[in-house]
């Protein structure tokens, strides 16, 4: 029974069926049928070799050649079922094209696995043995075999076989292919074809060196490994079954070093099997408890059931691993951790081993070419093996230009601890030296050449080669050299670079060459030259003299005016290129709404006569357009308080509005405007009011919601929100407080959440009498503790970019910018404890890479923002002061509308004006003439008919 799992190990056990057996089915049984008869006879002749010339052999004609071929009769047998019938017609002739580009392709990049697959694909097809065994030959140096490859190959060996040689050809081909993979298939494969050579020299050794050699790759193996166990287990067991008639007949001694030894053989690796947890563990011990003639030892027993609770445990992640489809992570993830909570991973000997097939399962990874030259560092591997597969990992083709650095770097690593820096010359230093100069020549025409970059833009390597001169060699002249070199590659502006090549110089070097280093660097520096400044002064004020400070600050100062003149033009022509995207914009969109306008009148125009006969009976009142309804009740500026009146409703929230024919529409808007009372606004209470803003235009009852609040700063008198003539809420409303302290504390609720938009809120101020209030919160001026960091990712949080800000220096504040609904824009502003340490997170943070995104980050200094013009400027000489265009605490929007009435900007409409203001004549003494008097939108209807 065991034999027959064990021949059939390979594939999965079926059922038998009710009927005629399928063509596949008659051809495994008669493969299975071979290998017993081979393994019948393989085990007559180790019976001959072992119990000596007295056994009669019961079966004749048994020699070296009948396993061979009776083994590759089995292996045909299994490989035969898609033989390929040959065809020449047009398919061939597609095929011999198809190989030709391949091979041309493999010329061209011979790590395209792809191409090697369908190359022995279809040499395979095509008969080409000899050409499939080279193509073949060179897969199997640069990639390791997929189970598959390997068993394909090695039936097509087998079944060429016919010698010793040949056998001897099969028997190498295993060895590499058990070494590709720890795959129980193919170390069951190796071992029933070593059966077959039993009759040769040393055949019966070979046998039990390629199980025993199964066994520790593959016996642990909880689904697979049973067929291993049972195929040399029954192997030894035909033994002792052949050599059993003549046992009698044998002396006690020969009996003992025969019989008996071999007996002890089964019952040892029964013992063995039953102590490892493996799938159908009962059937192996029932089948030994029938097989054995003695009782069963305790100890047999014992570790038999803890075997079987070990399976237990084990068994929901084989099912699952079962069960579950390729590529199966998850499963496999889940499983390496369970293994690993109680045990530690034990691979010293294997190392090596797991990272030669990890460089050849992906050689485009570079950490794992770096990872397995530390390895074979850490091991002990020869100098001339390390070096080789350096060579090799060179040709693997990464596919990153940084990946060369990294390599290039583990290697001169690695060649810098094999020198002995207490001789000054030895053969390893030298082969250092040699080894830097090939990586910067290497990095200069091969990486750069194919990735159009070398990989390496901070000199890194050149860096490093500098400091191992400096400090292990003592020779500043050279490492002085290297950073010249660096500098002339487009280092030289920035500033960590000179204070890098400084610090080197202050250890190893001498004042002199510092205090040079760093005048350099204030000349060359342009990204942050105040701290190369600042250095250059601290260094001159702890060493120099007086003659060195005097020109240290001449120096700083004239390099800092300069570089604060660059800036100003930067930003000034940065500011143009912004107001002419915003002038294009403007312009955009006014002639989107001249084209809208157009339309709306070439449709309007059948009903114009109509519009103004109801104009002239005085319904006036309710056909005002959209624009004349926002001047009565919208407020003049944002954050400012309207002298005007304040619509509000008698509950302070808008009456629903019943959507019906525009005529309706128009009555219920203007009775709407005629219920709503007339709320005057007190000036004199603008110290304890605050105006609140962006809130949402959906938002219902809008004092009820805020004032819960507003009460956790202080009494509320009145929450005032502004309602459209539609009765709609337009976003804002006044705050009233009993105190002034608690005006001042709500402003601390700016910006503040209110259903998923930020709350503004800011003081109450007229405008028209405090012109010089602060248009802009926060500084427009060079702000050397404070940093601007774009670039951001939408998902970052203020806690995320705090933690990482916190490692260079103490963060004062943190200022994420969001849009006015609450969304950030990826920007941020960090204002740190001094200059000293955000000019050290601007080195260390700038190109930072934070969820995948590369930040930038820079010394805030945003541009000067244009000033409103002032009331003066807007008086035309001789004539009435223009109304001046007032904005908020936050600038004008971008959807601001003008509220005077096209019919009031015309020329003519002077005389118009006279009637509503001052005209332009000498001043009246009445006050009726020196006071306009109040327009509605009757008045200003009135004007336009006159029109």
């Amino acid at each position: 029974m065991a034999t027959a799992t064990a021949a059939s190990a390979s594939e999965p056990e079926a059922e038998p069926a009710a009927g005629p057996k399928a063509e596949g089915e008659e051809d495994e049984v008669k493969a299975a049928r071979t290998r017993r008869k081979v393994l019948s006879r393989a085990v007559a002749a180790a019976t001959y070799k072992t119990m000596g010339p007295g056994w009669d052999q019961q079966e004749e004609g048994v020699s070296e050649s009948d396993g061979d071929e009776e083994y590759a009769m089995a292996s045909s047998a299994e490989s035969s079922a898609g033989d390929y019938e040959w065809e020449y017609d047009e398919e061939e002739e597609k095929n011999q094209l198809e190989i030709e580009r391949l091979e041309e392709q493999l010329s061209i990049n011979v790590y395209d696995y792809n191409c090697h697959v369908d190359l022995i694909r279809l040499l395979r097809l095509e008969g080409e043995l000899t050409r499939v065994r080279v193509a073949r030959q060179k897969m199997s140096e640069i990639f390791p075999l997929t189970e598959e490859l390997w068993l394909e190959w090695l039936h097509d060996e087998i079944s060429m076989a016919l010698d010793g040689l040949d056998r001897e050809h099969v028997y190498a081909l295993f060895e590499k292919a058990v070494e590709d993979y720890i795959c129980p298939n193919i170390w069951l494969e190796y071992g029933q074809y070593s059966v077959g050579g039993i009759g040769q020299k040393g055949g019966l050794e070979k046998v039990r060196s390629v199980f025993e050699r199964a066994l520790s790759s593959v016996g642990l193996h909880m689904t697979k490994g049973l067929a291993i166990w049972e195929a040399y287990r029954e192997f030894e067991s035909a033994i002792v079954e052949a050599a059993r008639p003549i046992a009698g007949f044998l002396s006690p001694f020969d009996r003992e070093q025969t019989f008996d030894s071999q007996l002890e053989k089964v019952h040892s690796l029964f013992r063995r099997q039953l102590a490892i947890p493996l799938y159908d563990m009962e059937a192996t011990f029932a089948e030994y408890e029938e097989w054995s003639e003695d009782p069963i030892p305790e100890s047999v027993i014992q570790s038999y059931h803890k075997a079987l609770q070990q399976l237990e445990k084990y068994k929901p992640y084989e099912e699952a691993l079962l069960q579950a489809e390729a590529p199966r992570l998850a499963e496999y993830q889940a499983y390496i951790d369970f293994e690993m909570k109680d045990r530690q991973l034990k691979v010293k000997d294997l190392v090596l081993s797991v990272h030669s097939r990890a460089v050849r399962n992906c050689p485009w990874t570079v950490a794992l070419w770096s990872r397995y030259l530390l390895a074979m560092e850490r091991h002990g591997a020869d100098h001339r093996v390390i070096s080789a597969t350096f060579e090799k990992a060179l040709n693997a083709g990464f596919i990153q230009a940084p990946d060369y650095v990294e390599l290039w770097q583990a290697y001169l690593d690695y060649l810098r601890r094999r020198v002995d820096f207490k001789q000054d010359s030895s053969k390893e230093l030298e082969e250092l030296r040699s080894a830097f100069t090939r990586a910067l020549e290497y990095l200069r025409q091969e990486v750069e050449e194919r990735f159009n970059e070398s990989g390496d833009p901070s000199c890194v390597i050149m860096q490093n080669w500098a400091r191992i001169e400096a400090r292990l060699c003592n020779n500043m002249q050279k490492a002085r050299e290297l950073w010249d070199s660096i500098m002339t590659r487009g280092n030289a502006k920035y500033a960590n670079m000179w204070l890098e090549y400084y610090n080197l110089e202050r250890a190893h070097g001498d004042t002199q060459h510092c205090r040079k280093a760093l005048h350099r660097a204030v000349q060359c520096t342009s990204d942050y030259p105040e701290h190369v400044c600042e250095v250059l002064l601290t260094m001159e004020r702890m060493e120099g003299t007086l003659e060195d400070w005097d020109i240290a600050v001449q120096k700083t100062e004239t390099r800092l005016a300069r570089v604060t003149e660059q800036r100003a033009k930067a930003a000034e022509k940065e500011a143009a290129l912004v107001q002419q995207e915003e002038e294009k914009a403007e312009q955009r969109k006014r002639m989107r709404a001249e084209k809208k306008a157009l339309k709306k009148k070439k449709k309007a125009s059948g009903g114009d006569t109509r519009r103004a006969d109801e104009e002239e009976q005085g319904e006036v009142e309710e056909e005002q357009p959209s624009k004349r309804r926002r001047v009565e009740n919208s407020s003049p500026l944002t954050g400012a308080v309207p002298h005007g009146e304040v619509d509000k409703g008698l509950s302070g929230t808008p009456a629903p509005v019943d959507v019906g024919p525009p005529s309706k529409q128009k009555e219920k808007a203007a009775s709407l405007k005629r219920d709503m009372p007339k709320v005057p606004h007190d000036s004199s209470k603008d110290s304890i009011t605050v105006f609140v803003s962006n809130l949402p235009y959906s938002m219902a009852e809008p004092d009820v919601k805020l004032r819960p609040l507003f009460e956790a700063c202080g009494e509320v008198v009145e929450i005032r929100p502004i309602f459209s003539n539609r009765g709609d809420f337009r976003g804002y409303c006044y705050v009233e407080f009993k105190e002034e302290n608690s005006a001042l504390k709500a402003l601390e609720l700016d910006r503040k959440s209110v259903e998923g938009r930020p709350m503004f809120v800011s003081p109450c101020v007229d405008k028209s009498k405090n012109p010089d209030f602060k248009v802009f919160r926060y500084s427009t001026a060079l702000e050397k503790h404070k940093l601007f960091v774009s670039g951001l990712p939408f998902s970052c949080t203020r806690e995320e970019l705090e933690d990482i800000c916190k490692a260079h220096g103490t963060v004062k504040d943190l200022r994420l910018v969001t849009n006015r609904a609450g969304k950030p824009k990826g920007l941020a502003y960090v204002e740190y404890e001094n200059e000293s340490q955000a000019s050290q997170a601007v080195m260390k943070m700038d190109g930072m890479t934070i969820k995948e995104n590369v930040i930038k980050v820079a010394i805030s200094n945003p541009p000067q923002r244009k000033v409103p013009e002032k009331p003066e400027a807007r008086r035309a000489p001789g004539g009435p002061m223009m109304p001046r265009q007032m904005y908020g605490a936050r600038g004008k929007g971008r959807t601001q509308l003008a509220l005077l009435p096209r019919a009031l900007q015309r020329p003519g409409a002077a005389t118009a004006q006279a009637e509503n203001g001052p005209a332009p004549c000498p001043a009246v003494s009445t006050s009726a003439a020196t006071e306009a008097p109040k327009m509605s939108n009757a008045d200003f209807a009135k004007l336009l008919l006159r029109k």
